[in-house]
């Protein structure tokens, strides 16, 4: 006769583990929900489908998995069920959507882990991989499923599916380039300890200069929004990600709307040329910002670790030279006399 298993207990620290992960889950399901209601209210039509130009919880899911790693997946997939369910009644096609705004996420953050990314992006070769591994690489996953999905279901006309293919896959790169920094940024944010209120003007005077500056751009026909780029680039030398990343984001919201809108240089132009434009220049933007705060951080770090060396060696050198010296008043031989 087999020996029948005893029943097993589960301890209360095995509760409190699966409760930590349930409301972790609970979590990232409610922020990438809140995030996605906030990306709908800036819809374009391409292609016959409707799409967004940035979408920011790409960017949150593939934050989170950098956080609390693989176990959070089942929340960004109840959290892109969710989104499709709260804007209309879900069709078969919509769990290929899920898939897709999964699995695209979960790409791109196994491969940024295969390379040895780290969330401080505080090397060139993070800021690299977040750029053509995170965004440019693992969104092809849901740009390709969801413009399938709809292509298959006779959603998109004739011709349809690439112009849709394309939209989705910048607004979803968008969202990585764009929010993942911020998140990450905000992650490894250390408040000084006596701080002046000296020290937060300049910060703040960068990011109310950002947006006014974007928003005067955005607002006249005149082709000036590139006079963002002095106040990206002193954000980036002077405060690393955490100047860059938010200023980044306020170009970003504010040239969406204005491009919505058919507002400023985006007035004469057709949707397609608009989302061209749009897209060029926010990808420049997060470009510019994170790859410089890459190389200025690892410039400070480099700097850092050469006086740290330099600090060891005079220390050796201090503790050694009593040693070659000798007793007060001795020489040796040869130099005697």
């Amino acid at each position: 006769m087999a020996p029948v298993p005893l029943p097993t207990t589960t301890s209360p620290r095995d509760l409190r583990r699966l409760a930590r992960t349930c409301g972790l889950l609970l979590a990232v399901t409610g922020v990438y929900l809140a995030a996605g209601r906030i990306g709908l209210l800036q819809q374009v039509v391409i292609g016959g489908a409707r799409v967004t130009p940035l979408w920011p919880p790409t960017g949150i899911a593939l934050a989170c998995l950098l956080f609390f790693g693989l176990r959070v997946w089942p929340g960004v997939a109840l959290g892109a069920f969710l989104v499709i369910a709260s804007s209309g009644a879900p069709r078969w096609g919509s769990i290929g959507i899920v898939a897709g705004n999964t699995l695209a996420p979960v790409a791109a953050y196994l491969m940024l882990r295969r390379v040895g990314f780290r969330t401080e992006l505080d090397r060139l070769r993070d800021g690299m991989a977040l750029v053509f591994l995170g965004a440019c690489a693992g969104m092809l996953v849901s740009a390709t499923f969801g413009a399938g999905v709809l292509g298959l279901s006779g959603s998109l006309p004739d011709g349809g599916f690439w112009p849709t293919w394309s939209a989705w896959w910048t607004g979803d790169a968008m969202g990585v380039l764009v929010v993942t920094p911020l998140l990450l940024a905000l992650r490894t944010a250390r408040l000084p300890d006596d701080p002046a209120p000296v020290d937060w003007l300049e910060p703040a005077l960068l990011l109310a200069g950002t947006a006014a500056v974007t928003l005067i751009a955005s607002s006249t026909k005149l082709s000036v929004l590139f006079l963002v780029f002095p106040l990206l680039i002193w954000a980036a030398l002077r405060f690393q990600l955490l100047g860059a990343a938010p200023c980044v984001a306020v170009v970003s919201v504010i040239t969406i709307m204005a491009a919505t809108r058919h507002a400023g240089p985006f007035a004469d132009h057709g949707l397609v040329a608009d989302m061209v434009m749009l897209q060029a220049l926010n990808a420049c933007a997060a470009l510019t910002g994170l790859l410089l705060s890459a190389i200025v951080a690892e410039q400070q770090n480099t700097h850092q670790r050469l006086e740290q060396a330099c600090v060891e060696l005079a220390e050796v050198v201090r503790r050694l030279a009593p040693d070659h010296a000798g007793p007060a008043g001795w020489l040796p031989e040869e130099d005697a006399g």
